[in-house]
């Protein structure tokens, strides 16, 4: 949900209430008839919160007693809060009323009478906390929100709009509470600093109102691709985009945020230059006009090995060293020649270009050394995204850097990921970190609605880091998005599982792989069809039930590929029931569906940023893996090993998965998404120990040429534990290789035996099957072969090139004869006719026919080979396995 403007504060209220799930007319409260329903939850979660035994009712009419200064915004929020509540007149007055309730909105510096309603209460005032620090008290026919400034009784108006009910008319009691809260690090807030489209002008104002319900106090502006922040630095704003700029800024100080215009000039400028820093007073000054009073000068994603002008070089050298002290000396200029003549002006804050890590370095040292220690040094952890963050770490990079550090946390970022939605929780952050920091802002997602789950759970860590915990922050996160309706949070819950994993969350869809867990260990296909379905039903209940329509337009694609994997995975558990029934014909059916409904699940594209789309991504690892897997199963009962699995130890560039090296095309690879080292392996498990035919491994493409291990090993084990090798490589693409006749194993690896820069492409990883050979006609089409009627994987057809002549059969060859239960013919596409018969002591025996897409045919015979007689008058054959047993 979003929050609006003060003049829309009563609807605010009422989808505030409604989102922490507190009762409304007609719902039950939760609590057995005769108890009190227990607190509703303040997000962010408070530094203390106890319980009174007093009451206070919700009158007709209440008094709201402020004072002179009392904030303005504040009383907003109250008063919408008390509406919601049931109260159908709120007036003010300087003076408590004898009748009715009584709310005193601002601390003693606001409001002198709220020290006695604080004492009567036998309530501690909020002397002695920081900034946003309060109190709030509710208890003897009175309610007192006591700001240690401003925007502490504004956070205290806040809390009170989450405690107060929904009610249509007066009379509602409200049990009574003494809160007394503060924030862990002094700011918190959001960076927009993605590349891609920035944000539209009204999706900004929105999440400024969300930045001020969840108690943030800091927005920075430095959308990557504003030029009038990079390239036109120097250029002043056309007065249409300046005035936008203003109404943020103006909407900023009404939610107490402060608005941080981040200016970046290192693509191009000479810091040496009078005229350079002239430019950027200028451009700071006109934002200053506007009511800007923090800025910001990140100098990341630049180069500092090559100058911008010569006068740079001839005045610093060259280096880190050099770079640091040029980028020093610009900013200390800006200090003190503009932030230091302007009163009122917060710290200067700066990116450095080394802002990735706590390593010394001459570019550090530099920055520490020479610039002015009151400038705020930005800095994003160990790691451009940051897995964990540390105490120690902050604490190494306040000394390595020498100033105050104001970390950049690339969380929920998704810029360098643009198929994903990162909808986990804010994640791997240790407790106490926010106290060594000057404050925490994170880098949202290029969708800034549907950024806003990840954002409150930012916002409660940020502002109470010893008691945040990610899951059940997030489950608040999802409530409060669903606006109190209970199917649309069920929904919203069971769609962002799927885009749970990130850098910070390291599992993907937790809750839906422990169904899938459940579902092979014990088997129990409805309790799996019902989440599947709830699964594939979640778009459609979130399109006509979720309360904020920007979340549905930023998951767009990822709600319409959500729907799709949905029907792919309930196809796959169907085709699974199937089989194990003994159902073989529906089974097939189902499996040959597969592929179509898969693909149309990895349809649905993004636009990325640069321009272009990208296929989304969703669940994956774990929904495309139980589609796999269940082909697996189906075949395995089929009697046949199926496709490879294939796995690999290094991670995944976009969408270019490991299975793409085992799926019988060449055009699709596996992108790795960094550099092999030693050890480093890529793997197929063949689903079963088998004997080895040639071993293929394709490497590099087109663009990539040296993406592909330089010096290896090919290795193969029965149990994964075990390894043999079978040859080793060196500076070839291309790795062919036969082991001896005989040589059986279950997996086959490629491992890396040094380390290397280039990445790792593989187009195709593959074992030949052994002691089958299928010969006869018609001869297949160009891309099909006549062995993959009986290579033992029904994904691979045998198509042939035209209709079979007379006399023409196919036969396959089985080796030693045995003793066979039944022949299972799989065809794909129009069924043709055809005889099956098998070679039993040199002599062909009549089995059966062939009816349909799949026939198995019982026999008792001992045999060697197995023969399709085509029918007279069939169509060209599609024949996808060939299986006797």
């Amino acid at each position: 949900m979003s929050f609006r403007p003060p003049r829309a504060a009563l609807v605010g209220a009422i989808a505030a209430v409604l989102a922490l799930g507190l009762s409304v007319p007609g719902q039950a409260s939760g609590a057995p008839p005769g108890e009190d329903p227990p607190v509703p939850r303040i997000t962010p979660t408070p530094q203390s919160v106890k319980e009174r035994t007093d009451r206070v009712t919700v009158t007709g009419t209440v008094t709201l007693v402020t004072g002179e200064q009392t904030d303005p915004a504040a009383l907003d929020v109250t008063r919408g809060a008390l509406r919601t509540a049931g109260a159908r007149k709120v007036v003010r007055s300087h003076s408590a009323a004898a009748d009715g309730l009584n709310v005193y909105v601002g601390g003693p510096s606001e409001n002198p009478s709220s020290a006695d309603a604080l004492k009567a209460l036998g309530l501690q005032g909020p002397a002695g906390l920081p900034s946003g620090g309060h109190v709030l008290g509710i208890g003897k026919n009175r309610i007192v929100l006591a700001g240690a400034d401003a925007t502490g009784t504004y956070y205290a108006a806040q809390s009170l709009r989450q405690l107060l009910p929904h009610r249509d008319r007066p009379g509602t009691q409200v049990r009574g509470i003494a809160v007394r809260d503060w924030p862990a690090t002094a700011l918190r807030g959001v960076i927009e600093g993605f590349y891609g489209t920035p944000w539209s002008h009204e999706a900004r104002l929105d999440q400024l109102d969300f930045y001020g319900a969840h108690k943030m106090n800091i927005y920075v502006y430095s959308p990557k691709d504003d030029p009038y922040l990079r390239e036109k630095w120097r250029e002043p704003y056309p007065a249409e985009q300046l005035a936008k700029i203003k109404e943020l800024v103006d909407r900023a100080r009404e939610r107490h945020v402060e608005f941080t215009y981040a200016l970046s000039p290192g693509l191009s400028v000479c810091y040496s230059s009078d005229a350079e820093v002239k430019a950027l007073a200028d451009k700071f000054q006109t934002i200053w006009d506007i009511g800007v009073r923090t800025f910001a000068v990140p100098l990341d994603d630049i180069s500092y090995t090559d100058w911008n002008c010569p006068a740079d070089e001839a005045k610093w050298g060259t280096g880190g060293g050099a770079a640091g002290a040029a980028q020093a000396h610009l900013l200390n200029r800006v200090n003190r020649e503009f932030m230091a003549k302007n009163p009122g002006a917060q710290p200067l804050q700066m990116v450095p270009t080394e802002y990735y890590d706590v390593t010394p370095s001459p570019y550090k040292k530099a920055l520490a050394e020479q610039l002015d220690k009151d400038v705020l040094v930005e800095w994003t952890g160990i790691g451009v995204i940051a897995p964990t963050m540390t105490v120690a770490e902050a604490k190494k990079a306040r000394e390595v850097f020498g100033h105050p550090i104001l970390t950049w946390d690339n969380y929920p970022v998704n810029d360098y990921v643009p198929n994903r939605l990162l909808l986990g929780p804010f994640n791997g952050r240790e407790k106490g970190l926010a106290e060594e920091l000057a404050g925490i802002t994170a880098n949202p997602m290029i969708q800034p609605y549907a950024s806003k789950i990840a954002l409150f759970t930012v916002a409660d860590y940020t502002w109470n880091d010893q008691d945040y915990d990610p899951r059940t922050s997030w489950s608040a996160a999802l409530k409060e998005m669903a606006g109190g309706d209970a199917r649309a949070e069920r929904a919203l819950r069971v769609f962002s599982d799927a885009s749970y994993g990130s850098l910070l969350n390291e599992q993907q869809a937790p809750e839906l792989a422990a169904a899938f867990k459940e579902f092979w260990d014990k088997g129990d296909e409805a309790r799996l069809a019902r989440v599947l379905q709830e699964f594939g039903a979640a778009p459609g209940v979130l399109r006509s039930r979720l309360p904020e329509p920007g979340f549905l337009a930023d998951a767009a694609p990822w709600l319409d590929s959500a729907e799709a994997w949905g029907k792919a995975a309930s196809t796959a558990l169907r085709m699974v029931g199937a089989s194990r029934e003994g159902d073989g014909a529906t089974a097939w059916k189902l499996r040959q569906e597969l592929p179509e409904l898969v693909k149309k699940a990895r349809s649905f594209t993004t636009t990325k940023p640069g321009g272009g789309t990208v296929p989304v991504l969703l669940g994956d690892g774990v929904l495309d893996a139980f589609v796999d897997d269940a082909i697996a199963e189906h075949d395995r009962l089929l009697g046949v090993a199926g496709r490879p699995k294939a796995t690999s130890t290094l991670g995944t560039y976009q969408d270019n998965p490991p299975a793409r090296m085992s799926d019988g095309d060449d055009a699709t690879y596996y992108w790795s998404n960094g550099a092999p080292k030693a050890g480093t392996s890529i793997g197929l498990d063949l689903r079963r120990s088998r004997e080895l035919g040639a071993v293929r491994l394709a490497m590099g493409k087109a663009g990539s040429t040296n993406d592909y291990l330089h010096e290896g090993v090919l290795e193969y084990s029965a149990d994964g534990k075990e390894w043999k090798a079978l040859t080793t490589f060196s500076g070839k693409a291309e790795v062919t290789f036969t082991p001896p006749a005989g040589t059986e194993a279950r997996y086959v690896r490629a491992r890396a035996t040094a380390g290397q820069d280039y990445w790792l492409v593989v187009r195709e990883f593959g074992v030949a099957g052994a002691g089958v050979e299928v010969s006869g006609g018609p001869p297949a089409e160009p891309g099909s072969t006549l062995s993959a009627a009986a290579d033992g994987d029904p994904a691979t057809v045998y198509r042939a090139a035209r209709a079979p002549q007379a006399g023409e059969s196919l036969v396959v060859e089985l080796g030693p004869a045995k003793a066979l239960h039944a022949v299972t013919v799989l065809q794909t596409g129009d069924p043709v006719r055809a005889r099956v018969q098998v070679r039993s002591s040199g002599e062909w025996k009549a089995v059966g026919e062939l009816t349909g897409a799949y026939a198995k045919l019982p026999t008792t015979l001992t045999g060697d080979a197995v023969r399709l007689e085509w029918s007279e008058g069939s169509a060209a054959p599609r024949i996808a396995e060939i299986i006797a047993d």
